[in-house]
């Protein structure tokens, strides 16, 4: 046990950091996907299952090695048993290549923003063309979001063939994202547990926003509908019981080793 590590100032730091650490993509993003793939409220069923059998085990288990021995993940494996470091290898692995593009996410979140200051948002309508006589035919084929979307943002290449030039705002928005990130975490627990205050509140309430205003939406009656009115014969499909399982990896970040470096921070007799 790492005797020298730093801890946390206080209990609702770790707390605050687990909880926000589950608010990200795989549950804003990915969940709602596979619960409309999957039959609407009927995919819970299984998800459910898998977060009782498969996820709070692990949770649990990531959570109290990384908190007796005082390590990160690599380590604490290593420390389990020298045969087990590939487990902590491959976490640390696996975060790496997940980073790489969630945080382009992140980059583009920051160039909407961006944007967003602009009235009307460039996304709201087309553009004109060159000689402002009419709309832009790309975009009257597709719609304004499309438009902005591929060929403002991305700004993707015709064909496959063509890989295209670099984005030069992208790479800036970019850069930004990882600067947020290094300031975050730059003083380690220092810094890290006065943000998560931020990161663990905020985005709830970004979230009810947002469902306050999905609701006021033309045809939000349907899409709570189709939300509460599960096809249960999607449970037959195997492919339902696969992604449900998956989800639980992402909805707790079991797997990572980020569950057992925030641990690593506690007092080795703490109670969760």
């Amino acid at each position: 046990m790492d005797k020298s590590r730093p801890l946390w100032d206080n209990h609702f730091q770790f707390i605050f950091a687990c909880i926000s650490y589950a608010v990200g993509l795989g549950n804003v993003w990915r969940f709602p996907y596979l619960c409309q793939m999957h039959g609407g409220g009927g995919f819970l069923i299984p998800y459910l299952i898998m977060l009782i059998v498969e996820g709070v085990p692990l949770l649990f288990l990531e959570l109290a090695v990384g908190q007796i021995m005082h390590q990160g993940s690599i380590g604490t494996w290593n420390a389990i048993s020298p045969y087990l470091c590939g487990v902590g290898i491959a976490s640390v692995v696996v975060s790496f290549f997940l980073s790489m593009y969630y945080n382009v996410i992140n980059g583009w979140a920051f160039w909407y923003l961006f944007h967003s200051f602009q009235d009307p948002l460039p996304w709201a309508s087309c553009p004109l063309n060159i000689n402002h006589t009419n709309y832009e035919e790309e975009c009257e084929k597709a719609t304004p979001t499309q438009y902005f979307w591929y060929r403002k943002t991305l700004n993707i290449s015709p064909s496959i063939e063509e890989s295209g030039s670099i984005q030069w705002e992208q790479a800036a928005c970019l850069i930004l994202a990882w600067l947020v990130v290094y300031l975050c975490i730059l003083r380690g627990t220092e810094y890290t547990g006065k943000v998560v205050y931020v990161t663990a509140i905020l985005p709830y309430i970004v979230l009810i926003i947002y469902l306050i205003r999905v609701l006021t939406l033309h045809g939000a009656t349907n899409g709570l509908r189709y939300m509460f009115t599960p096809k249960l014969e999607q449970l037959a499909n195997p492919k339902t019981w696969i992604n449900a399982a998956t989800q639980i990896f992402f909805s707790l970040g079991l797997g990572f080793g980020s569950l057992i470096a925030f641990a690593s921070y506690n007092e080795p007799n703490n109670n969760w």
